[in-house]
């Protein structure tokens, strides 16, 4: 469920701050997203914030928002990531260059945090590498299929170019199989197999199959292995996994495939070709 629409017409109809600070922005929003009477325990923090390029006068705000939802009888937790355009009195939740058509909300992204280039999450290269590339990546997302493989093969011929960081990010939602098959490959990394995440835009499952063991067993039929439910469900697989999510939600990732290059967000997603290997 997503907070955004309600208050993204809220922004547009009454965005009124004077030269506003962080807690000003922070107030606004709370005013309104908690007007709503379904929504209790928001909290609502800013993560960071970066001049908007080429836009002279305004800074993106990239804002992070927990609540609790009811929806029916039902309670729902929510955690989103949502950005912020903020100049003098004025606040917008999209900015889009209307010569281009260009979307500054799919385009910007805090810097890429240093500390997340993890080495269980460097897939391929030398961590001394002169180019990180950070890629966030749903195995059952059909774009990531025709993309990731092919790029990740290309980059692990260059190790002494590109160090590749993967991180793990099934969208739910939309292939929910893809959550069990991210942890099967992580339980696999784990026992020491080479090329767990390359081997996981082969297995052949229903993206939107719910049955554990069934996902599994299209998993072990890709890779000859024998991991079990048990597995995917033993600490130190889930540890990595919600790494990975925080790690995503920390750098505003809502889609797949999202690349970092060299800690700045790559809309292209090519820019690995653009460098001389060596």
């Amino acid at each position: 469920m997503s907070l955004m629409p309600k208050l993204s017409t809220i922004l547009l109809l009454s965005a009124s701050l004077m030269a506003a600070t962080d807690a000003e922005v922070v107030s606004f929003l709370k005013k309104g997203i908690g007007g709503n009477p379904n929504i209790s325990n928001l909290q609502i923090d800013v993560a960071g914030k970066q001049n908007l390029s080429g836009v002279s006068g305004w800074q993106t705000y990239f804002i992070t928002i927990e609540a609790d939802v009811k929806q029916g009888n039902d309670v729902r937790h929510i955690n989103q990531n949502a950005t912020y355009f903020v100049n003098g009195n004025t606040i917008a939740p999209e900015f889009v260059n209307i010569k281009t058509g260009e979307r500054y909300n799919d385009i910007v992204a805090p810097d890429f945090n240093n500390a997340y280039y993890t080495k269980a999450n460097r897939i391929s290269g030398d961590a001394n590498a002169p180019h990180k590339v950070a890629v966030f990546s749903d195995p059952l997302c059909p774009f990531c299929r025709k993309y990731v493989p092919d790029a990740l093969a290309y980059m692990e011929k260059y190790p002494k170019t590109f160090a590749v960081y993967y991180y793990h990010f099934p969208l739910a939602g939309l292939h929910p199989a893809s959550v069990a098959l991210t942890k099967a490959a992580i339980a696999i990394d784990q026992n020491g197999t080479d090329n767990a995440v390359l081997g996981l835009y082969k297995v052949d499952i229903n993206p939107n199959e719910r049955d554990e063991q069934k996902i599994l067993d299209a998993f072990n039929k890709t890779f000859g292995t024998k991991v079990t439910v048990a597995d995917i469900r033993r600490p130190s697989v889930v540890k990595q996994f919600e790494f990975d999510q925080k790690v995503a939600q920390s750098m505003m990732v809502a889609g797949t495939p999202t690349v970092f290059f060299d800690g700045q967000k790559d809309p292209s997603k090519n820019k690995y070709k653009e460098i001389k290997v060596k």
